[in-house]
């Protein structure tokens, strides 16, 4: 997603429209988002099983920031800069949540999948949970992990002159996660030192980056660190190269739109990403079934087609507020739904006029408290990472 946007969160660049388009996709890839797990738990015969209506909704999310992460990152041209930006647009909301989430423990349990052990706590302080064998509070977080590792790698890449080639990465990426899904059935390195050894080498080579010492070398480091990660230690390896590929797809159609390159490394990506579970290891969940994982992508792709085919209409006033607010709608909504499954109990069962009355409250109080969290916690600190961005 861009989960957290590139400008002020869900809006335009200044003096540009045409970036409403992108708004207006953040805001049906959180509502897909919203949708997956509110149906789930209480209209299960309005949640489709052909397709995968939360991962099509992330995978929206990720090729957006393929779309315009690196674009941003090249415009302004200060890696240190494009840090200071992610951290303040990423780290508030992210810890607010995490700390509401830790309070409610005692009467909504941790996940499960959370190791009782200290090296949670740092993988959930870099963001690479999943890249990292470590399950988030909640679980949506993980698509934070590969949202990071991209920015590593971007960064890396801008900070060696590399701007173009992104379609061959993508296929590349692609590739990889197909030759991943046949050889691994796990990931070769587990336990708990990749998330100590990240923890250090990212806060080592953030450190180096913002104070300017060796800052080309320190973006390399990262950025290695973050494809050995995604090799190494992902959760299910296949999948973390997968996402990755879709991220550099995103930013190969990008490419192609400015007339820099072609749209084959997209369809050629597309197909090695929708072939890699197939005959993978360490594929087994019902959504990566192949036909349900195809369709999948098959809406992701379309959806992101049908915002760019009308890029240059204008976007109706609630996708933009949507778009705004997508972020925390993302990460805000899952506590509130756990705390109503805990309040009102199982509803999948319920009358229809009861599952239809709880998916209406459900939504009349996420819609509002995510508006009020990122009225008061997320423009506020963007707006303090643009004033310290600035100074740089």
């Amino acid at each position: 997603m861009s989960l957290a946007n590139t400008a002020a969160p869900g809006t335009s660049l200044p003096g540009s429209r045409r970036l409403a388009w992108l708004d207006a996709l953040r805001g049906v890839g959180a509502l897909a988002v919203v949708g997956e797990h509110l149906f789930t738990w209480a209209m299960p015969w309005l949640r489709p099983t052909q397709v995968n209506l939360g991962m099509a909704g992330v995978l929206v999310f990720f090729l957006v920031s393929g779309y315009i992460i690196p674009t941003s990152l090249e415009r302004g041209g200060d890696v240190r800069a494009f840090w200071i930006g992610r951290f303040f647009r990423l780290y508030p909301l992210y810890l607010a949540v995490l700390a509401l989430v830790l309070a409610l423990s005692w009467w909504i349990p941790v996940r499960q999948e959370v190791p009782r052990d200290p090296y949670a706590a740092a993988a959930h302080a870099t963001m690479l949970l999943d890249v990292v064998g470590v399950g988030g509070v909640l679980n949506t977080m993980w698509t934070l992990s590969y949202e990071m590792t991209f920015y590593l790698m971007v960064a890396a890449l801008f900070a060696g002159g590399v701007r173009a080639g992104r379609g061959l990465i993508a296929v590349l990426f692609g590739l990889a996660a197909l030759v991943a899904g046949v050889t691994l059935s796990s990931a070769p390195l587990s336990g708990g030192w990749p998330a100590w050894v990240s923890l250090v080498v990212l806060a080592a080579g953030l450190a180096c980056v913002l104070a300017g010492w060796s800052r080309t070398l320190a973006c390399f480091v990262l950025g290695v660190m973050a494809l050995a990660l995604l090799f190494l230690s992902s959760r299910v390896p296949w999948f973390g190269l997968a996402m990755s590929a879709v991220m550099f797809a995103g930013t190969a159609i990008h490419r192609w739109e400015r007339g820099s390159g072609s749209l084959w490394p997209v369809a050629l990506t597309g197909l090695l990403v929708a072939l890699a579970p197939v005959w993978a290891i360490s594929a087994g969940w019902w959504w990566v079934q192949p036909a349900v994982w195809i369709s999948t992508i098959v809406l992701a792709a379309a959806t992101f087609a049908a915002g760019m085919a009308l890029r240059d209409r204008r976007v109706p006033p609630p996708l933009t507020w949507l778009g705004r607010i997508s972020y925390s709608l993302y990460l805000v909504h899952l506590p509130i739904l756990l705390v109503m499954m805990q309040v009102l109990g199982e509803r999948r069962w319920s009358p229809l006029p009861h599952q239809i009355g709880t998916s209406v409250a459900v939504l009349l109080v996420v819609l509002p408290v995510s508006w009020l969290t990122y009225r008061f916690i997320e423009r506020p600190t963007h707006a303090l990472g643009r004033r310290l961005a600035g100074r740089s």
